[in-house]
């Protein structure tokens, strides 16, 4: 299964786009755009400094567009997005915060032009939001997990993003993350992040009514791609249901961890990061053990990004597609069962979301659920086991499977 991804703010630089514009058609593609974004894309994607566009009215936009731009050159030009995508071999989308945007163009939810009026809307409403109170936002890197959260709560900032692979954002008031900053979890690392505000957090509350406003007059259909949410990883199923997971993400936490579990459950070979790329490849490395990843940082890159769908094709064409799944760990630990789950035995049916476990780890435990209503198989750990990352725990039948 391959997987397409894409970007959130902060992982903008200046010039990214030059590179990009050299190619036939780009210029165009983006010129056309910036009526909608608000802004020139292509000055602000090559001349720009990085202070400009850390605007949240220009990075969002900026990034959205390059994305879906990126993308319909990977897949033989702009058309039918969607069918292009599939029809070049990508199974799936995600997009991290803003970058849900270009991953619901990119599976057909909404089209580009509306991706970029709304995410005008979306980058001008959070900008305003965060013009209120000076807000930011730190990266937290290592450190025990439930000791970062512990002390992320404890100094009044909120875990805005939880990327995985030992990453916490937190967000809150300047003073709130320099009191941070002066106290940091043991064996942390802090990097403050080039954003204008603390999203995905309560500061964010006044840009709901301004998103839901806009999306009211669009019109969305059913994801054509498996599309993942950052509300919870969950498999979106409705162009409804993630126009409304995009109105109220905002001003909620990103679970990156959770797309990622989800990656893992969902079988996910290849990941290709769109444009400015190396974020989330970064993580999915860490996380994902044996998922191939690509930054497509370039146009030098393309030849391999296709040669990489070429190949998902030529294995898909060559075997029966399973009907079964794996669930595996997303960290390392040991496992323990719970009553109603490994208990249960082989032929139970299980819900999205329920427990099957949990993985004791240090300062906490993590639970284990499927993202999918399945039918357990299979287990292939038992209670007290040690697992490793990317262990495979049990077997699944999604349900529908013949």
């Amino acid at each position: 299964m391959l997987l397409i991804a894409a970007p959130g703010q902060g992982a903008q630089a200046p010039g990214f786009l030059r590179d990009w514009l050299e190619l036939p058609g780009m210029p165009e593609r983006l010129g056309s755009w910036s009526e909608l974004a608000g802004c020139d894309l292509i000055r602000c994607g090559t001349t720009a400094d990085a202070e400009e566009i850390r605007d949240t009215a220009i990075a969002q936009p900026l990034l959205v567009a390059a994305a879906i731009a990126v993308a319909a050159e990977l897949f033989g030009g702009p058309g039918r997005l969607a069918e292009a995508a599939a029809d070049s071999g990508i199974d799936a989308a995600a997009g991290h915060s803003v970058g849900e945007l270009a991953a619901g163009a990119i599976a057909g939810v909404i089209q580009p032009p509306d991706a970029i009026r709304l995410v005008r809307v979306r980058a001008q409403a959070m900008a305003r939001a965060a013009a209120a109170e000076p807000t930011g936002m730190t990266a937290v890197l290592g450190g025990d997990g439930e000791a970062v959260l512990a002390s992320i709560e404890a100094h009044g900032l909120t875990p805005a993003n939880v990327n995985g692979a030992g990453q916490v954002v937190a967000a809150g008031t300047m003073d709130q993350l320099a009191a941070f900053e002066a106290d940091p979890p043991p064996g942390a690392r802090l990097r403050p992040l080039s954003v204008a505000g603390a999203f995905h957090t309560r500061h964010m509350a006044p840009a709901v009514d301004a998103l839901r406003e806009a999306a009211a007059g669009l019109t969305v259909s059913s994801p054509a791609l498996a599309l993942l949410s950052n509300r919870d990883g969950a498999v979106v199923g409705s162009g409804s249901d993630w126009l409304e997971r995009i109105v109220t993400q905002v001003s909620a936490p990103v679970r990156w961890d959770k797309c990622m579990q989800t990656m893992a459950s969902l079988g996910v070979s290849a990941l290709i990061e769109l444009p400015p790329a190396g974020t989330l490849t970064g993580l999915a490395r860490r996380a994902l053990p044996g998922v191939k990843t690509l930054a497509l940082k370039s146009p030098a890159d393309l030849d391999r990004a296709r040669a990489l769908l070429t190949a998902g094709r030529g294995a898909e064409s060559d075997t029966h597609p399973p009907d079964w799944r794996l669930l595996v760990a997303p960290l390392a630990g040991t496992f323990r069962a719970v009553p109603d789950g490994a208990s249960a035995g082989p032929g139970t049916v299980v819900g999205i979301g329920t427990e099957l476990g949990h993985l004791e780890i240090r300062g906490g435990h993590h639970t284990i659920s499927p993202s999918f209503q399945a039918t357990i198989i299979e287990w292939l750990v038992e209670d007290g086991d040690r697992v490793s990352a990317g262990q495979p725990l049990l077997r699944l039948r999604p349900n529908g499977s013949d």
